[in-house]
């Protein structure tokens, strides 16, 4: 935590957090974790910062999310993330994939 603006409500916020994760599960979306759901509403619900939110609007925020909105989030996401830790550098995509290596 520490970045975004909204950080600072994490811990009055947990418990709403808590009870959409536990929605999801009661839904069989088995995979729902705070840390994420966290992540997704600060990266898509609260990308647009608005120093005058109230509380009771960011806990409603947490309570409409819907189980769709945050497993395409999930899923975008695990895209975007390397499979295998850190990306390969040019250097080995050119190895990896040069016809010539073939030849020898």
């Amino acid at each position: 935590m520490g970045k975004h603006p909204y950080d600072v409500y994490y811990g009055k916020l947990l418990p709403a957090l808590v009870s959409k994760v536990e929605e999801f599960r009661l839904l069989n979306y088995r995979t729902a974790e705070i840390e994420t759901l966290w992540l997704y509403l600060l990266n898509k619900k609260w990308k647009k910062i608005d120093e005058e939110r109230p509380l009771s609007r960011l806990v409603g925020d947490i309570l409409s999310v819907k189980p769709g909105e945050y497993m395409n989030y999930m899923q975008i996401t695990a895209f975007k993330t390397p499979e295998w830790g850190e990306p390969l550098s040019n250097k080995e995509m050119a190895f990896l994939f040069d016809s010539r290596k073939d030849r020898e």
